[in-house]
């Protein structure tokens, strides 16, 4: 899966650099396997995004860019989509994806992070429970939006970010980005029209390789 998660996101227009950071030997093992770079970090870690800045530390960039290694059908368009609006704001400090859920099943769905934005395209909160409550819905529905767990940040702001003691409400959802919002750090949500898939469960990972085993139409 790894591999699958590498090679696609290789394949972003605007990235300069591809590097898988784990605590594992094994799956270093792998990406060395196939030529891909990768860093060993510590094992105490408690989020991606401690792990993440680790690495981060020792890089000369402005933007780093996290994608999980549980996404193996992750389209290297919607990196694109994540990255692009750094070029035109230098205000920017974070982004990250949503698309609109359609399916009332993902709402109920606690592996299906909600998320509710400000007029501005920023996010307000990100929960596990279906937000926002509708008191009347005969008065109709909002739009009511997936998460996708891509995020790009400023490379001062990560280094900052992964400095700061997780947050109340960050344990309470288990949900690492609450972490920025609880602190002040605002975070661009970008609508994306691709599709994620995220391996949580193993009905998840069965999913994922028959849609990787498919023959693909002409």
């Amino acid at each position: 899966m790894i591999e699958h998660v590498y090679r696609r996101v290789s394949a972003s227009t605007l990235l300069s650099d591809v590097i898988v950071a784990t605590d594992d030997l094994r799956i270093a093992t792998r990406v060395n396997g196939f030529g891909g770079k990768v860093r060993l970090t510590k094992a105490t870690h408690p989020t991606g995004t401690d792990r993440l800045a680790e690495v981060a530390a020792s890089l000369n960039c402005d933007v780093v860019v996290n994608v999980q290694g549980d996404e193996p059908l992750i389209d290297p368009r919607a990196i694109d989509e994540l990255v692009a609006p750094f070029a035109a704001d230098r205000s920017l400090q974070m982004t990250t994806l949503f698309r609109r859920i359609h399916n009332a099943a993902e709402l109920a769905n606690p592996n299906v992070t909600k998320v509710v934005l400000d007029r501005g395209g920023f996010a307000l909160y990100f929960s596990r429970a279906p937000i926002p409550y509708v008191v009347d819905p005969r008065g109709g529905w909002p739009p009511i939006y997936r998460h996708i767990g891509l995020y790009a940040y400023r490379r001062s702001v990560l280094l900052v970010l992964a400095s700061l003691e997780p947050t109340p409400l960050e344990r309470a959802e288990s949900l690492e980005q609450l972490r920025a919002l609880e602190h002040g750090i605002r975070i661009k949500a970008i609508e994306t029209r691709h599709e994620s898939f995220e391996v949580n469960t193993p009905e998840d990972l069965e999913q994922v390789r028959r849609l990787l085993t498919a023959p693909t139409s002409n």
